[in-house]
């Protein structure tokens, strides 16, 4: 960098900084005889942007950059010295005498520069109303330099991030190396040409992440890449060997950006009330959205366990490694193609063929050809050297000569994918023809039979599941009353609908329980009573049965059938289906073999079984089920009723959130929403919600700071008694923190356990979770990077709610004086395991 030596400019410096102009709200231009000091900012003219001096969290180092004016928690969309922080001495930004743009410190040393080539006279920067700080050296000119052509981890609207691909000249987001460190870190991520353009993130050198290609519309490789992105984001091709990608969003007041975040996750960000940030769309959502997951020929699909498999035809290269879960070295093909046997020299055989995989992101690096559909499969077929091809409407032909690499199935979107494979590996037609013929013979004599009898059956099952819809559609409308902000379940039947539901027949559900006999009841619940149960194919089933003498059995039921019959998560129970006949209500869900986690936590015996790592696993899978539920779901639900009863376990002991029953949806731009019915449980209740009826996310994030205090523990919240003077598990750990004895809160089965820093992290995340204003609690997304240490430094936590306690001393608890004691109307579940 080196030093601004002439001394003239230095004395120029010292008598303008004794007659410097306050800049926040005065100018959004900067020049040699107007810079800006350390506690001075410049706005852009059109109010929305500010640039000045900054300080990440956690740190004390200064840095130049540019975040939003309007929004109270800032955003920095660019770093000018991330590398080079100003670590002591005040700074100033000016523009030097060669008409540079430059960052100075107390001893007028250059911490960062625009490195303009050519010396420029008169030159000035300005702040845009686009969030652009540009250097010209006249109005009129061509800009010097700016600030979209050196991006910082932040991609906002009208930025463009652009390759090159005759000079090789690219303009790419870099990550921040920490929250609080500004410097470039491992991750980049922009825009590659190899045949068709895509969107990448690299880890260093290395392909982390890829979009899939451009059709002219969206990155096939984007599964959840709709309308919404239609109207905003284009993909231009100038011509002349530019390519770049630029959005703009109509709805100016709703901020949006995209952030490369520290671990290497590309991120849309949103902010539509200027109060704090909310995450979006992500890139990188589950292990199958790495690149190259599963190796050569192998396909990933998230909601498998295990999430690899090879292709049909194909086989694990190294079956051991392939079985130990690391799946890298991919598959190979198991059986010769015809025309791979015909150059060896062996016997021809039949033809090859190709079977179709649905919703699957297409391989790296493709062939192009404008082709038909139908002769884009004749061409691979007739060229020994393919693989698969692909069509799609916009880009049309797509074929594989190499190993296909980085293959993903989707829930939905993608395209389809046809795969070569020999002919012993394709389903055989013939067959499959005179199966055909016999059944359809067989089938007409059948009918002639059976036609009148099957007539009758179908009316009454017709019937049946007319009036079973037609109560499912009234019990809902009675059911609900309305809460202000919350998504009227009524409204949302085009994203719900409860038809689609399977229905289970009373008779059905009573013979795989053995008519309900005590012997499989698994748990008692507000709801109801849950029996164990076998369907005739062999499927455990657990069936919910609303009492008769519940009260609030019927909305329960309602709820859950709304809530989550649409929801797939590996860490949520999934419902089967639901039976209604006569006054009889039941939810039908996939068995969990070890119940519930209390009946695992705070048993003796069962505790041993628990170790650190299956307790760790188990908290993080509860986050990412909650993550889902606030975030990534297409509706955002607030669960209401977080604890452990509510946590299944299933034969790994992996965690599935349960009980849906409390749980609310809230529409896109609500935070929080009243309630003048509380509902839930003792121990579990964030005070917002217990006081006053408030439910918002941090609701949800207090219950799970307690789930983490007594998986920690292995005790329940309610097990400390007086003589440890606290009334909960959250007094008595907030005790042990102030006096530096965590251990003491350790349950003695992992106190041993090599994992002492995990621990202690684990119960100081747990602390941020329940402190008592839900603003202090950290975001669902934060806590799970703060368990994985993706965070490294975290904020020292406030007093937790409901630890004051007045204890009488030589008082027996059981003597208090009831007057000490608020009333609240609240409807509490019991904790009992299912």
């Amino acid at each position: 960098m080196g030093l601004v030596r002439n001394s003239n400019l230095s004395a120029l410096l010292v008598l303008l900084s004794c007659f410097r102009l306050e800049f926040g709200s005065a100018t959004d231009t900067i020049t040699a005889a107007k810079f800006i000091n350390d506690s001075e900012t410049i706005i852009s003219n059109g109010g929305d942007f500010k640039l000045g001096f900054f300080s990440p969290p956690n740190s004390t180092f200064r840095y130049v950059g540019i975040w939003y004016a309007n929004i109270s928690v800032p955003n920095f969309i660019w770093v000018a010295n991330g590398n080079n922080p100003l670590k002591s001495s005040p700074g100033i930004l000016t523009i030097s005498e060669d008409g540079n743009l430059v960052v100075l410190d107390g001893q007028k040393k250059v911490l960062w520069s625009s490195h303009l080539t050519n010396s420029v006279v008169n030159s000035s920067a300005q702040l845009s109303d686009s969030g652009n700080l540009v250097l010209q050296g006249n109005t009129t000119g061509p800009f010097l330099w700016e600030s979209f052509q050196h991006p910082s981890n932040t991609f906002i609207a009208k930025m463009k991030i652009s390759t090159d691909v005759r000079t090789g000249k690219k303009v790419q987001l870099t990550s921040w190396k920490s929250p609080s460190d500004p410097s470039v870190g491992n991750f980049s991520a922009g825009i590659d040409v190899r045949n068709l353009p895509e969107f990448f993130i690299w880890n260093g050198r290395s392909t982390y992440w890829r979009s899939g290609p451009w059709n002219s519309r969206i990155f096939i490789g984007v599964p959840n890449m709709y309308s919404s992105y239609l109207d905003a984001f284009s993909l231009v091709d100038d011509t002349e060997g530019t390519f770049f990608v630029t959005f703009t969003f109509p709805n100016e007041s709703f901020t949006t950006t995209i952030v490369l975040n520290t671990q290497g996750n590309l991120q849309e960000q949103y902010c539509d009330n200027g109060d704090d940030w909310g995450i979006g769309w992500s890139a990188l959502n589950t292990e199958c959205d790495v690149y190259g997951k599963c190796g050569a020929f192998g396909n990933c699909y998230s909601q498998n366990s295990p999430i690899c498999s090879c292709l049909r035809g194909f086989e694990p290269k190294i079956t051991q490694e392939w079985n130990g879960g690391n799946w890298t070295s991919g598959c190979v093909r198991r059986t010769p193609l015809q025309c791979e046997r015909v150059n060896n020299g062996s016997e021809e055989g039949k033809k090859d063929g190709f079977f179709k995989l649905t919703k699957m992101k297409v391989p790296d690096l493709e062939d192009l050809s404008p082709a038909s559909e139908e002769q884009c499969r004749n061409q691979c077929l007739e060229n020994c050297s393919c693989t698969a091809y692909a069509y799609d409407s916009g880009i049309r032909c797509m074929s594989w000569t190499r190993s296909l690499i980085d293959l993903q199935k989707f829930s939905g979107g993608g395209v389809d994918l046809y795969v070569r494979v020999a002919y012993s590996e394709l389903d055989k037609e013939e067959n499959v023809k005179v199966i055909i013929t016999v059944t359809m013979i067989t089938g007409v004599i059948f009918t002639g039979i059976s036609t009148y009898l099957l007539s009758r059956w179908m009316a009454k099952q017709k019937a049946r599941k007319k009036k079973t819809k037609e109560m499912l559609l009234l019990n809902r409308r009675e059911a609900y009353p309305k809460f202000p902000g919350e998504v009227k379940h009524g409204d949302s039947l085009n994203q719900v609908k409860l038809q689609d539901l399977p229905l289970f027949n009373l008779q059905e559900l009573a013979s795989a329980t053995n008519n309900f006999h005590l012997s499989n009841k698994l748990g008692q619940g507000g709801f109801g009573p849950v029996y164990r149960g076998k369907l005739l194919d062999g499927q455990d089933i657990a069936v919910k049965r609303l009492s008769k003498a519940s009260g609030q059995g019927l909305e329960e039921f309602m709820n859950e059938v709304v809530v989550i019959s649409k929801l797939q998560h590996r860490n949520l129970v999934r419902l089967l289906g639901c039976c209604v006949e006569g006054e009889e209500k039941m939810l039908v869900y996939e068995y969990m073999p070890n119940k519930s986690l209390d009946a695992f936590l705070f048993d003796s015996i069962k505790s041993k079984l628990l170790n650190w790592r299956r307790r760790f696993n188990i908290m993080e899978g509860i986050g990412r089920g909650l993550l889902y539920l606030h975030r990534d779901s297409r509706l955002r639900i607030i669960h209401r009723d977080l604890k452990a009863s509510n946590i299944l376990l299933d034969e790994e002991l992996n965690p599935k959130i349960s009980d849906f029953g409390m749980a609310r949806i809230f529409g896109g731009n609500v935070d929080q929403a009243n309630t003048t019915r509380v509902v839930g449980t003792y121990g579990y209740m964030s005070p917002e919600y217990a006081m006053e009826g408030r439910f918002l996310e941090k609701s949800d994030v207090f219950s799970f700071g307690v789930l983490l205090l007594e998986i920690v523990s292995g005790r329940r919240n309610n097990s400390f008694y007086d003589d440890e003077h606290a009334m909960n598990s959250l007094g008595f750990a907030w005790k042990m923190w102030n006096a530096d004895n965590i251990v003491a809160l350790t349950d003695p089965m992992i106190r041993e356990a090599c994992f002492e820093m995990e621990i202690l992290r684990c119960i100081h995340v747990g602390l941020l979770c329940v402190q008592e204003f839900a603003k202090d609690r950290p975001t669902v997304s934060i806590v799970i990077s703060m368990l994985k240490s993706e965070i490294i430094d975290l904020p020292l936590p406030k007093q937790p709610a409901f630890t004051e306690r007045q204890i009488a001393p030589d008082t027996d608890s059981s003597q208090h004086n009831p007057s000490q004691c608020s009333v609240n109307n609240v409807t509490v579940t019991m904790v009992q395991g299912r």
